[in-house]
């Protein structure tokens, strides 16, 4: 697959898999999304399915106030994300409004590669997690304990936190939320399970035309340094290519997680520019 056909799928892929959970709203040149129902905002972007001819054009300052007015309104963040290689101009229209942006490279997976399965330690096991499983509440709550502990290093937050995060996942109706989209196969989660049935760590992923991003990778900080992290993502690329996904790809933060997904068969494949600080679209 050509560079510029790889760039295309993952735009097409920011542009289309929101609309399984959202509305389209057009400003002008760019485009929010907008939840049907609650869960995780979406962000603003350019409007990819304009024609060729017109999807170049940099969105004017304008269009962007009447983004962010509109995510004002609807009380969400500020967030917009767009392929810095595809919308290169968008960045100074974007910082001249006075929002910072950050940027995160992205990684893709040789097609046809075969996934090494990373060793696991004794007694954890991998598996999907689907909408009735018990485990449901406490793998929502997982991610939210890996990135407050940024880093790779061990950490202090451990099986006890997480209990205490999942009663408050089941408290705020997370796990009500997200049963239709797992149900409907719109979403999946994979998570590594230490014997005990406590889930260590955690990934996701949303499949739309043959291509998806993975994300959400999370390790409990108490579980960290066993390769969990890499256990997850080679099983839920497995799983999506097992259900008919062509392209994999994934963004990161660190070099040191980008070492660990190059060694699975990822390669560097453009970059995404988002907002600095804007929320994770996670789970």
């Amino acid at each position: 697959m050509s560079e510029s056909s790889l760039r295309d799928r993952i735009e097409r892929y920011y542009a289309t898999v929101p609309l399984l959970f959202a509305d389209a709203e057009e400003f002008g040149t760019l485009r929010l999304f907008v939840r049907k129902a609650p869960g995780a905002p979406y962000y603003g972007g350019p409007s990819h399915a304009r024609p060729a001819s017109t999807s170049s054009v940099t969105a004017s300052v304008a269009d962007i106030a009447l983004v962010r007015a509109r995510q004002r309104e609807l009380g969400v963040p500020e967030a917009f994300e767009w392929l810095a290689e595809v919308t290169p101009a968008l960045r100074g229209r974007i910082e001249e409004a006075g929002l910072p942006v950050a940027e995160r490279p992205l990684m893709v997976l040789d097609p046809y590669r075969p996934l090494p399965a990373p060793p696991l330690p004794a007694g954890v096991t991998i598996r999907a997690v689907d909408a009735d499983d018990p485990a449901l509440p406490a793998v929502l709550a997982l991610p939210g304990l890996a990135f407050a502990a940024e880093g790779t290093s061990m950490g202090e937050a451990g099986p006890a936190e997480l209990a205490a995060a999942a009663e408050k996942v089941v408290a705020d109706g997370r796990p009500a939320t997200i049963r239709p989209s797992l149900r409907a196969g719109h979403k999946r989660l994979i998570a590594a399970f230490a014997p005990d049935g406590t889930p260590l760590a955690a990934g996701h992923y949303h499949a739309a035309d043959g291509t998806t991003e993975i994300g959400g990778i999370g390790t409990l900080p108490t579980a960290r340094r066993q390769g969990l992290g890499a256990a997850v993502m080679a099983a839920a690329a497995t799983h999506a290519r097992d259900h008919g996904v062509r392209t994999v790809f994934l963004a990161y933060a660190q070099e040191t997680v980008a070492r660990i997904y190059a060694r699975l068969g990822f390669r560097a494949a453009g970059t995404t520019l988002l907002i600095a600080n804007q929320p994770a679209r996670g789970q």
